[in-house]
Parts: structure tokens; C-alpha cells; sequence
């Protein structure tokens, strides 16, 4: 009778043998540094999640129908994300008070001087946030390269502390791992935080034009919203989702 014990032995001895393994090592200073303004915000800030789930079809035909031709013409990728950072341009354009800031103990609230939006980017380093400086202005095509060129540049270690400052709200992008949700954290001053999940097909019911409803297989989206109940309540946190939602939903998009 074949049995799988030496197998099981086999795999315990690997783990065992794993370097990191009863080591210890230097906590790096980009890392202490991160830790240090995580803990900061949810000490400063009373923070909630808000989630709305999308129907990305619409914008993935675009992508589908223009991303070779913008390769070839621009030198930068098409993802979704340049889409979602101008739905929530716009959404920040109609609801200000995300794209403010408080001070309780001056009794001020602050408006910039327009949508400067911070990109959090993975590196070997650790999490980064480069900010697109007046990405209020972009268009989709325009946003692409910037979020190109800030991801590339956080990648290469080539970020100055100008391309890290000025930002008044972020988008993370977790789903590009596979998360769903998740429950990012504000990144302070500033009093909101956008995260998108991972795009995921599946059958959902659709209404028709003649209100009928059918099963059909769609591309399906979570967006979390982290905001500062100081300032932004409830209400406006799910009127900014509801018309970031729907731009999104409408495709209406020029590249």
C-alpha cells in the first residue's frame, strides 16, 4: 500500500530550512516611517468605509478597442485606473469637502487650489505616494501617462520629496493583487481615500432599456471609500461613490 508520509516529512524538513526562519532584522526607515503616519491618521481622524460595486463593462470595451493604438502612440499602458482616478476627479470637483481639509483647532476648513491626487504605488522599498499635480485639468489619456510615469519613477527609486508632497486625495489600486475590498487608510492631511479591487467576470442581472431583466457575464469592480467622518458625512460619502459609480457605468470616456 503506497502511503504519504515521506512526502509530508519532505515538505516539513523545506519549511524548516526556510532563511528567514528565527532571524531577526532592522526595521528600514521608509517602513517606520509608513507604520509612524498609519498610526498618526487613525489617531487623528475618524475613519469609515463606504463600498459601491461597479460595472466596468462599458469602460473595458474602450480599453479593449484603444489600448494597442495608445501603446503604439503614447508609450503607456491603458489600465483602468486612469478611468477611475477622472470618475473621481469629477466626483471630487461636485462634492469638495472630500478633497478638503479640517483643522479643529484653528476652526478652518481648506480648499486647494484643485485635484492634485496621490497614486499609492508597491515598491521593493515599500508603499509610495507620488501625487499627480493638477490632475484636475487631465483627461483619461493624459492621467494614463501621469500614473505611467509616477509608477515607473516610484519603481526606480527616483522620486524627489516635491513628487510626494501637495497631494488632497488618493487612490490606491490593492485589486492589481487580487484583493476584493479593503479598508485603505487616509493618508493625512487629507480627509478621504479611494481603494479599487480586483476586476472580477461574473453573471450579474442587467436591466434593459425595456426594463426587462437578463444574466449577463460582466466586468465587476469593488470601490472603497475611507473619509473622515470629522468632515464628510455619511450622505456625501455615498453621493461621491453614486457619481463615480454611474460615470463609470456610462463609459462616456474620450481618450
Amino acid at each position: 500500500m503506497q502511503t504519504t508520509t515521506a512526502p509530508a516529512a519532505d515538505a516539513h524538513e523545506a519549511t524548516a530550512q526556510l532563511p528567514h526562519h528565527g532571524t531577526t532584522e532592522k526595521v528600514s526607515r521608509i517602513r517606520a516611517i509608513i507604520a509612524k503616519r498609519m498610526v498618526e491618521s487613525l489617531d487623528t481622524s475618524a475613519q469609515l468605509t463606504a463600498t459601491v460595486e461597479v460595472d466596468l463593462s462599458a469602460v473595458s470595451a474602450i480599453r479593449t478597442r484603444e489600448k494597442d493604438a495608445f501603446r503604439e502612440r503614447e508609450g503607456a499602458g491603458l489600465s483602468y485606473l486612469p478611468f477611475i482616478v477622472r470618475a473621481a476627479i469629477e466626483g471630487l470637483q461636485s462634492h469638495p469637502k472630500l478633497n478638503a481639509t479640517i483643522d479643529l483647532d484653528a476652526g478652518l476648513i481648506s480648499y486647494p487650489d484643485g485635484e492634485h491626487i496621490g497614486i499609492a504605488v508597491d515598491t521593493p522599498r515599500g508603499l509610495l505616494v507620488p501625487v499627480i499635480h493638477g490632475a484636475g485639468a487631465m483627461g483619461v489619456g493624459e492621467l494614463a501617462k501621469a500614473v505611467s510615469t509616477v509608477a515607473s519613477q516610484s519603481q526606480a527609486g527616483k522620486l524627489t520629496a516635491a513628487d510626494l508632497a501637495g497631494g488632497t486625495f488618493t487612490v490606491t489600486n490593492y485589486g492589481s493583487l487580487g484583493t476584493l475590498w479593503d479598508t485603505p487608510i487616509i493618508n493625512q492631511p487629507q480627509v478621504a481615500i479611494l481603494g479599487t479591487g480586483a476586476l472580477t467576470r461574473r453573471p450579474v442581472a442587467v436591466r434593459g432599456a425595456d426594463g426587462a431583466e437578463t444574466v449577463e457575464i460582466r466586468d465587476m469592480m469593488y470601490l472603497s471609500l475611507s473619509y473622515d467622518h470629522r468632515l464628510v458625512d455619511g450622505a456625501d460619502a455615498a453621493r461621491f461613490l453614486s457619481q463615480v459609480k454611474a460615470r463609470l457605468e456610462a463609459g462616456e470616456f474620450e481618450i
